[in-house]
């Protein structure tokens, strides 16, 4: 990694993984980039299930993660910072992952955000262990994952619950 810069829209435009990486710009928010950028998911979701089976929307998201190996990476190089604060598409990913298995309504639709978000925010184990040890795009997108592993345990245990 060279040294770090700072994105700015010059930097995030000037190559469409950059533009896809920092969330189409919600990565540059100055205050917390990661829930602004994982907003995004939620459209992103919608958007899968309104014309795909939930079967079509895990194929679209596996691509996308796939994809974002390589993205987060490419972004992370360009900044000098493997996993940027605003390199925020492995939240716009995981995200959209974890309304796959969360109940309809806007509570349960909340209720996953802070989910994912507590569980990405906290990196408790193996979250911060991979984090701590993969820098690359594979460990951008993995801990993640992993969030949102954890966000679905949580959402299932919920419905089952109440």
């Amino acid at each position: 990694m060279h040294m770090a810069t700072t994105p700015d829209w010059r930097l995030i435009t000037s190559h469409p993984a950059y533009f896809i990486a920092f969330g189409l710009g919600t990565g540059l928010s100055p205050k917390a980039p990661g829930t602004v950028g994982t907003l995004l998911g939620l459209p992103l979701y919608f958007l899968l299930a309104a014309v795909l089976p939930l079967p079509g929307v895990l194929a679209v998201l596996l691509v996308a993660f796939i994809a974002g190996i390589w993205i987060c990476d490419m972004a992370g190089h360009a900044v000098g910072v493997a996993d940027h604060g605003g390199i925020v598409w492995d939240e716009i990913v995981a995200m959209a992952l974890v309304l796959c298995f969360t109940p309809t309504g806007l509570a349960w639709w909340v209720a996953a955000f802070a989910a994912f978000r507590f569980f990405d925010i906290l990196k408790p184990w193996p979250i911060g262990y991979f984090d701590q040890r993969l820098k690359n795009g594979f460990g951008v997108m993995f801990d993640d994952l992993l969030a949102a592993g954890y966000a679905i345990l949580v959402i299932i245990l919920a419905d089952i619950w109440l």
